[in-house]
């Protein structure tokens, strides 16, 4: 009987990466002034991304908000710009 292929090893820290760079994507274009808030959502590693987020943000000028849903494991965040509500 054939084992099943873990592919976790590699799956996850490309999904982390990919949701870095939406994050990433959102941060530049808040910091370049091309919009003053940008939700990028439905983050299923965004709890774990937050942090790297705000290193990045914080270099940018602008902010990073996490965005908690009851019953959702995933989150969303909020890129801003600073000075906006």
């Amino acid at each position: 009987m054939e084992q099943p292929i873990d592919r976790t090893s590699t799956t996850v820290p490309e999904a982390l990466e990919r949701e870095l760079r939406l994050i990433r994507e959102a941060i530049v274009l808040v910091a370049a002034g091309h919009s003053t808030r940008v939700v990028v959502a439905s983050l299923r590693f965004g709890e774990a991304l937050i942090d790297p987020a705000r290193k990045i943000a914080d270099g940018q000028g602008v902010r990073v908000v996490p965005l908690w849903s009851m019953g959702d494991a995933r989150i969303g965040v909020a890129v801003e710009a600073i000075g906006n509500a």
